[in-house]
């Protein structure tokens, strides 16, 4: 069903911090995100795969004139950009830090992934049509196969979250559950 090696595969996890984590999300609660995100990362760690969790660096945001202040922001962490423990980042894991959207822009990621020789990428995170969106669209542009974890990822609404996973990332690649997943990882 997924035909991924954990050698070639890397498992991404997008923003999964406390400035996101604090937010409504739909469809699923930030909680349900991460503990998805966590059991791959667990799952494909032990299996050899590459583990990046990449957040944004929320002071150092770059503004552009058409973003807008999102909804739902609660500072609940002196540091809105730490990665929540819960997500399960673990010594000899990869992290990136961002300015932008995006997760390749002006950042060590692809540089990461091609040392590597990574050819597949699995994506989880918060936001799905914003991070995670973002991300895909470049990892797409530089040829890299992409798995999306639909219930391992949300956003601010559920219309953006089934937008994405419905119209947009089957064209860019395969949407799986993590529970199909973490049974394929078992079968191979």
């Amino acid at each position: 069903m997924t035909n991924l090696h954990p050698h070639t595969t890397a498992l991404v996890l997008i923003d999964l911090q406390h400035g996101n984590t604090a937010r409504e999300l739909a469809p699923y609660p930030a909680t349900q995100v991460v503990a998805n995100s966590a059991r791959l990362a667990d799952a494909w760690r032990a299996a050899g795969a590459t583990i990046v969790y990449v957040r944004v660096s929320v002071g150092e945001l770059q503004p552009h004139a058409a973003d807008r202040a999102l909804p739902g922001l609660k500072v609940v962490s002196p540091n809105p950009s730490d990665i929540v423990p819960e997500a399960g980042m673990q010594p000899g894991d990869f992290l990136v830090t961002k300015r932008q959207w995006g997760a390749f822009h002006a950042t060590e990621l692809d540089q990461i992934l091609r040392r590597r020789g990574i050819k597949d990428i699995v994506l989880t995170g918060i936001a799905t049509n914003i991070g995670v969106e973002s991300t895909a669209r470049v990892a797409h542009d530089l040829g890299y196969d992409l798995v999306f974890v639909e219930d391992a990822m949300s956003s601010i609404g559920d219309g953006v979250h089934r937008f994405a996973v419905e119209h947009l990332f089957p064209l860019m690649g395969r949407v799986r559950s993590t529970d199909a997943l973490l049974a394929a990882l078992a079968r191979d």
